[in-house]
């Protein structure tokens, strides 16, 4: 049985990848030339909590419960959880591996905070509370990751920044220190699995996109920015060349992404929608903007409100099941109907329709566990985010309202395979569920 070595890279673009870049990332060359390789359909919604952790368990949101970073976690209107290792109900790849007595190793997989149990060891991702908490196993591998990275950065802070060159050191920072603890990993610990999950494509595709695009509408020519996007998955396919070159010749490598990225035109304000269409009341409307979640909303006049985000999740204030609800559980539907309709006609700031598009839960997903959004909302193909705040006084916006943020999440991520032949039937229907069994093959687990 060879070894499995997953390599994740958050938020990589298959039309980077694959096609713009391909002759200046030989690393990833030479894994597509000796394997196979495909866009890789993500999860409803695609971004990284639940994408991750759906590829690792073959279940997807609605299976899991976890529709986002935040879930509700009862009918209040208040009542939100952060999603954590706690949260997930089901094996993942690394528990099944674990009780067959195979060796694990993973650095910086989403959701995997607080660490629990393995047979091998684990550093925990992002998600983590700062390193002053333990987020590692066992316990003791905390002070060896501490030393051998001079200090270990979970997350690149402050990633929605107009100090663009302090960002991108911070960038670099957290990166080589993840990529020295991998290789260090990789080289003195007995390991049959292992994944590492890098992050810093992620925060810089939010921070410098429009630096890079030419179709983003702050596109500017000849900026100064204009390749530090390129510069930095070329850092990235250097560092996993340097990793891959510790791995036994024999081992299967996979590359992936949990989405892809797009440009960001612009914000759609859904709680100053549902106001302007009747559906949300306030007590007072704030004099400068301000979080939905700060604002007095008179509920008694209230039938929906909505969430921030890369997408828009909608939730309808139901009788008897929020505690002041104003929907009667007959009119539910009706009312879902219509939200549909109005939300898959919204337009431009030119009077465009921008292709919105609102689902119910129970259409996406085979279970809809915990508390799933009544709609889930991408507002033009993902081109626009969800803007919960209000105060804007307007519908559409172009600036965001937590920071500047140049890229949205786009459908597809990047999947590559080498050193197993798998057929091209199985390629072809080759999706983010698809990776546990794949790996557990591959591992005869």
């Amino acid at each position: 049985m060879s070894k499995v070595a997953v390599i994740g890279l958050d938020c990589a673009e298959p039309s980077l990848v694959f096609d713009k870049w391909r002759d200046d990332l030989p690393c990833l060359k030479r894994l597509m030339d000796n394997g196979k390789w495909k866009k890789l359909r993500s999860t409803d919604p695609p971004i990284t909590v639940p994408a991750w952790t759906s590829m690792m368990t073959g279940k997807d949101p609605g299976e899991l419960g976890l529709y986002g970073f935040r879930n509700r976690k009862d009918y209040s209107y208040g009542g939100y959880a952060f999603a954590n290792s706690t949260m997930i109900k089901h094996d993942l790849v690394w528990d099944v591996l674990s009780r067959s007595g195979k060796e694990v190793l993973l650095l910086g997989v989403p959701q995997t905070f607080p660490p629990k149990k393995v047979n091998g060891n684990m550093v925990t991702c992002f998600l983590s509370v700062s390193t002053k908490y333990q987020y590692t196993y066992p316990v003791d591998l905390k002070m060896e990751v501490e030393e051998v990275s001079d200090g270990y950065v979970l997350d690149v802070t402050d990633f929605r920044t107009d100090d663009k060159d302090a960002l991108l050191g911070r960038i670099y920072e957290k990166a080589e220190k993840h990529f020295k603890v991998a290789k260090h990993l990789v080289a003195t610990k007995p390991w049959d699995f292992f994944m590492m999950v890098e992050m810093g494509i992620d925060r810089i595709h939010h921070a410098f996109w429009k630096y890079m695009d030419e179709t983003h509408p702050k596109y500017e020519k000849g900026n100064r920015y204009q390749d530090v996007i390129k510069e930095f998955y070329q850092y990235c396919d250097n560092q996993m060349n340097e990793l891959i070159s510790l791995f036994p010749a024999d081992t299967t490598i996979i590359v992936v992404s949990d989405h892809g990225a797009k440009r960001l035109v612009g914000g759609v304000c859904f709680n100053e929608w549902l106001i302007e269409q009747g559906f949300l009341s306030l007590e007072s409307y704030p004099q400068e903007v301000t979080p939905i979640d700060k604002v007095s909303i008179d509920w008694s006049r209230t039938r929906a409100w909505g969430d921030g985000g890369y997408y828009g999740r909608l939730f309808l204030n139901v009788l008897g099941r929020e505690s002041q609800g104003t929907i009667p559980p007959e009119d539910y539907e009706d009312v879902r109907r219509e939200l549909i309709s109005k939300i898959e006609a919204i337009e431009d700031d030119k009077g465009r329709n921008i292709g919105s598009r609102a689902y119910r839960p129970e259409d996406l997903y085979k279970e809809c566990n915990g508390i799933p959004p009544d709609l889930i909302v991408y507002f033009g193909d993902l081109e626009w985010r969800s803007v919960g705040s209000v105060g804007s006084k307007s519908i559409l916006t172009f600036e965001n309202d937590i920071g500047p943020d140049d890229a949205n999440h786009d459908w597809h991520g990047i999947f590559i395979i080498s050193g197993s032949d798998i057929d091209n039937e199985y390629m072809e229907s080759m999706d983010i569920y698809k990776m546990n069994s794949l790996v557990l093959n591959l591992m005869r687990a």
